[in-house]
């Protein structure tokens, strides 16, 4: 298994904008004039699903597990662990269960289902997936109102798909798509001799220069530990 950090780093990074939701925040619905539009802010999320897929991604279905147990009130807590290797005198003899939670109350639909599933996704958080999304500037927009309902305009989801691209893009690991790979360029890296790090150090450093923040940070480290 991968180091620690390295495990971390691929759960946190950022998603593609296909596994992106929005819904709507805050509005102005109480305090607007009568003449002035409905506006809310539009809130990125991801659902359950894409919680565990990025799980079973980097870890395996096999490493990591979740729990739930009460809360306070009629709140509950969700425990996810992941499996790290154990390491003892330098050799691997086992792993170790390495845990962290967060809770939820009941939702306004589905309430349990809701706890449960908004529990699960903010121990995700814990873990650093979809981490980055509170940071994602929250824009107000005009909405439309359907019914008793204020929903997104159907226009405004491209440019606010646009908006969570660059935001992802400018905060470490692009968008998510060449992760895999990524891990392959890693992998061929740590199983070069080190002075061959060095070489593959020098000859690609404009390459490197141009990836992600986030991925050019990980494969330095990779290469100057070598040197």
């Amino acid at each position: 298994m991968s180091e620690p950090q390295e495990i971390f780093d691929l759960l946190a990074a950022p998603f593609p904008v296909d596994d992106i939701s929005w819904r709507v925040g805050p509005t102005n619905e109480r305090s607007r004039q009568q003449d002035q539009p409905l506006r809310g802010q539009a809130l990125a999320y991801i659902d359950a699903r894409v919680v565990m897929d990025r799980l079973d991604s980097v870890v395996g279905f096999d490493g990591w597990q979740c729990t739930y147990t009460p809360g306070v009130a009629t709140s509950i807590v969700c425990n996810i662990g992941i499996k790290f290797p154990l390491i003892i005198g330098g050799q691997n003899v086992g792993h170790e269960w390495i845990w962290k939670a967060d809770g939820a109350g009941p939702s306004d639909m589905e309430a349990d289902k809701g706890a449960l599933s908004d529990a699960f996704k903010r121990a995700g958080v814990r873990w650093g997936i979809g981490r980055y999304l509170y940071d994602l500037k929250a824009p107000w927009i005009e909405l439309e109102k359907r019914g008793n309902t204020a929903i997104i305009k159907a226009d405004d989801y491209a440019k606010l798909n646009a908006l969570h691209d660059d935001f992802a893009k400018r905060s470490g690991w692009g968008e998510g798509v060449g992760i895999a790979a990524y891990r392959i360029l890693i992998a061929e890296v740590e199983a070069l001799a080190i002075p061959a790090r060095q070489d593959f150090a020098r000859e690609h450093q404009g390459k490197i220069a141009q990836l992600p923040p986030a991925m050019r940070r990980h494969l330095m480290t990779k290469l100057e530990r070598a040197a």
